[in-house]
């Protein structure tokens, strides 16, 4: 089980954020602890004191695999939105240049977590940049959804990917994807706390210039 537990990166510090890569590195850690909490805590909820001898059974625990590297995608993608929205707010930024971080914290994720990926066959970490990609080609930064608006992917990923059998999981809808959107409530406020958007600016400013 620990080790099971262990295959998505979950490393958490709590200095200021105020550079892409400290950024990135928050958007990813969290984004595998809620996809881990959520996923783990709602199969321990439906399967009671038979959870532990599940992750016996070789077909569920890769069933679960699948299910966690799909609900990381997901959480993954809303938190990145997020984070790039609230930490590059100057009006007078490039929106190039908010594409450009949310596409690095994006890729940061998955190549973090790549060898859990690896080890799934019903994955694929490049369709879930592309339909990143997908998302990001119809997100208004100035008018579009903002906060906990944004988180939309990674409740209906956890209903649809957790594997539970239909018949019971009909029922769970509305109580999982508030679960998951009660505990990224949580995240939202310590990035905010921790967040230099101006530093972040500034940083992501810097490199574009170097690198033309």
């Amino acid at each position: 089980m620990p080790e099971f537990l262990a295959r998505l990166t979950v490393r958490r510090d709590s200095g200021p954020i105020d550079s892409t890569d400290t950024l990135c590195r928050f958007v990813a850690t969290r984004a595998a602890f809620i996809a881990q909490k959520t996923l783990y805590g709602y199969l321990k909820a439906r399967m009671g004191t038979r959870y532990p001898s599940m992750f016996e059974d070789d077909v569920f625990a890769s069933s679960i695999d699948i299910a966690k590297m799909h609900v990381f995608a997901a959480c993954l993608s809303d938190l990145t939105l997020f984070a790039v929205s609230h930490a590059l707010q100057d009006e007078t930024l490039d929106d190039v240049l908010r594409r450009e971080l949310a596409l690095q914290c994006f890729h940061k994720g998955l190549a973090d977590n790549a060898a859990a990926a690896a080890q799934t066959s019903a994955f694929s970490a490049d369709e879930a940049m592309q339909a990143f990609e997908r998302r990001l080609a119809f997100h208004d930064w100035h008018n579009g959804p903002r906060g906990a608006a944004l988180f939309t992917a990674s409740p209906a990923a956890l209903f649809e990917w957790a594997p539970i059998a239909p018949a019971l999981k009909k029922h769970d809808k509305e109580i999982v994807e508030n679960s998951i959107k009660f505990k990224w409530r949580d995240i939202r406020e310590r990035f905010e706390k921790r967040a230099r958007g101006s530093a972040v600016a500034a940083d992501l400013t810097s490199f574009a210039e170097l690198r033309h």
